[in-house]
């Protein structure tokens, strides 16, 4: 599991590593790094450093000096060296260091001496974590040429021009081949679309020890898909894996009833209880024979996927609330939550228009800050909220801590799915998984899903999928072996040749 912060807690880290031992020179270490990783770039591409044209992107602030410093240690390799000052003055130090090695310092009205084409790489030291999203006209120029020329960028802790706390990328920004990250993730390398433009994360140890004080965004990966889901074992029944319930679909929209209760069946519920109309019934029958319509135990409800405009639909959802069960929200019945406050126990599934018009926003402010976004829902509402999107991200009430999906392909960006992980994910509640986790765990298992089964794959294939993925990651049990059988050599031995 990767753990990302915020800045604020990114510095108070940062102070934290220094003020533990003042001895170390962190520009120095990250410039190492920073050198390293772009001498193995360029080995990689051109198979040496020697004679490598290096173009360095500078900053005033500290990223500009990691860069310079680590662009004097590629000239004193033999790469000749160009650096381009492009914002405020550069770092006094790295500037010497780099023209003590031979490299060369070039300002904005000598960029027409510059052909972007001719270098065979670039080094990002434009703006740090404190740097504003977006880049000035000329950088964005810049950074457009070097990506149009396909020149490799190896961006210094973040790519510049991204916003280091939403994810967000507002405007014009560096899209790198490799960020080296110092210390500890930034919120920009596990939230799209400034994910994206990281590219490859080369991550080095300052030092940074992570207390309760800080905010801390948990990304999972298939690990912890593994470890944590409720696999049955010789003691399980039907009952203690879990009974869904799925109130889904209506006569407009019989399909997403149906969708839902795929993700519940394939996800590994003990039972599935049906309560949606005939139209779906009908299909349930013939490609889902297991699946119940009777009234009857339940542990976990699903509303609203595929409701349309149903009249009775808040209070049908304010029962659910009465019983005390936890209870999974979806699509239709977003728009008709109760007035009186959720339960933390109950999830809800918006995408980023849903959760826009819960919290009474434009559907950019949600897309630009998807994280203070699922918080917000999630005060707002009370239940805990599963933000879908190219970053799925799990909030629950009066925390500030979150829960990120593992990602998986655009492909999945279709009608259905999230129908399909809205029953996975009353499934995992039913099962007694909470409901953070539960979504986190869900969204997860169906990315890796869309990656196993790559193209457009339609969700309810996506769905029968989800039961192979879960039974590759499923942990195999110790077995004890009878080292008796076998030692006389008998032909019923295992010991037989």
């Amino acid at each position: 599991m990767l753990t990302a912060y915020p800045v604020h807690d990114i510095r108070r880290l940062e102070t934290a590593a220094i003020d533990a031992d003042p001895a170390q020179d962190l520009m120095q270490q990250a410039a190492g790094a920073v050198a390293a990783v772009a001498a193995e770039e360029l080995a990689r591409r051109r198979g040496r450093v020697y004679g490598a044209r290096v173009l360095i992107l500078v900053g005033g602030g500290n990223n500009g000096g990691d860069a310079l410093f680590a662009g004097a240690r590629l000239a004193r390799r033999g790469a000749r060296v160009i650096a381009l000052g492009l914002l405020g003055t550069p770092h006094p130090g790295g500037l010497a260091a780099l023209l003590a090695a031979g490299g060369r310092l070039l300002d904005q009205d000598q960029l027409g001496q510059v052909d972007l084409d001719g270098f065979d790489l670039g080094l990002d030291g434009v703006l740090g974590i404190g740097g504003r999203p977006g880049l000035p006209d000329q950088v964005a120029e810049i950074a457009r040429r070097l990506d149009e020329c396909d020149v490799p960028v190896v961006a210094v802790d973040l790519p510049s021009g991204v916003d280091a706390d939403t994810g967000a990328v507002p405007s014009a920004a560096v899209r790198a081949t490799v960020t080296v990250s110092f210390g500890a993730a930034k919120l920009c390398e596990v939230i799209e679309p400034a994910k994206g433009n990281c590219g490859r994360i080369v991550r080095i140890d300052l030092g940074f020890r992570p207390d309760n004080a800080v905010t801390a965004i948990d990304v999972l990966d298939e690990v912890d898909l593994a470890r944590r889901w409720p696999y049955p074992d010789a003691r399980s029944s039907k009952y203690t894996r879990g009974v869904v319930g799925i109130d889904a679909g209506s006569t407009q929209y019989p399909g997403a009833g149906i969708l839902a209760t795929h993700g519940a069946v394939f996800s590994g519920a003990g039972m599935v209880r049906f309560h949606g109309g005939e139209e779906a019934r009908r299909v349930l029958t013939g490609a889902l024979p297991n699946v119940v319509y009777a009234e009857g135990r339940v542990q976990a409800m699903l509303y609203g996927s595929g409701w349309g405009d149903r009249s009775d639909g808040a209070e049908v959802i304010s029962r659910g609330l009465d019983s005390g069960l936890p209870g999974v929200v979806d699509a239709d019945g977003l728009q008709r939550l109760p007035s009186r406050g959720m339960s933390a126990d109950w999830l809800l599934t918006p995408h980023a228009g849903e959760l826009a018009r819960l919290l009474g926003c434009d559907r950019s402010e949600v897309e630009a800050d998807p994280l203070t976004a699922a918080h917000r829902g999630a005060d707002r509402t009370g239940a805990t909220v599963l933000l879908k999107g190219s970053t799925q991200i799990v909030a629950q009430p009066g925390r500030r801590s979150a829960l990120i999906a593992v990602g998986g392909p655009a492909w999945t960006a279709q009608a259905g799915s999230g129908d399909v992980l809205a029953g996975i994910c009353t499934t995992l509640l039913a099962a007694g998984v909470p409901a953070q986790l539960a979504g986190a765990l869900a969204a997860s298992v169906q990315a890796v899903a869309a990656a196993s089964l790559p193209g457009p794959v339609p969700p309810q294939r996506l769905a029968e999928q989800v039961a192979i993925v879960l039974g590759r990651l499923q942990p195999q049990p110790p077995y004890e072996v009878d080292h008796e059988i076998g030692r006389s050599g008998d032909d019923h031995g295992a010991g037989r040749r």
